[in-house]
């Protein structure tokens, strides 16, 4: 940041117009705008008293903010993480299976026995970046359930439990 832009800068700050800047060094107010154009530069008198009026040290008008230069490389490290985190998840919302999981949960439903080895599967290979990734969970687990009855009653039906047979005997 150049000389013209940091006075300009404190004078902003500290809410003062370029008028009463020039009023208070008793020169006129075409300097001032010179000054923060960067067609001209303050003498060293003038430069300490805009440094007094202002409350900024000398040093703070004239050298390059370090602290501000190291808070840009900071973000813009940032910056570039984030983007590659967003390549990353564009490029696996690419392969989006949402859609793939809950068809294939809804029919494990159907077939008892294996419904309930392809919901654990289906749970694990689902990701938060399917479209579809909450329904895919509840298709899941309305499969488990599905299956743990129909399965039960199939057993059930085949062992004879809850059957009972009454014999007459004369």
């Amino acid at each position: 940041m150049a000389l013209g832009e940091r006075l300009k800068e404190s004078r902003v700050s500290k809410g003062y117009s370029q008028g009463n800047v020039a009023d208070h060094l008793h020169i006129s107010r075409q300097s001032i705008s010179k000054w923060e154009n960067g067609n001209s530069y303050p003498d060293l008198d003038n430069l300490v008293k805009l440094s007094t009026y202002y409350e900024v040290s000398i040093d703070e008008l004239l050298k390059e903010n370090q602290e501000l230069k190291k808070k840009l490389k900071e973000n813009k490290g940032k910056i570039e993480e984030n983007v590659q985190k967003l390549a990353f998840i564009r490029g696996s919302s690419e392969k989006d299976e949402g859609l793939l999981l809950l068809i294939i949960a809804f029919i494990g439903s159907l077939i008892p026995p294996i419904g309930l080895i392809i919901a654990p599967i289906i749970i694990k290979k689902n990701k938060k970046t399917n479209t579809l990734y909450k329904f895919v969970y509840l298709a899941c687990v309305c499969c488990m359930l599905v299956n743990v009855y129909a399965l039960y009653f199939t057993v059930g039906n085949y062992l004879g439990w809850g059957t009972t047979t009454v014999e007459l005997v004369d």
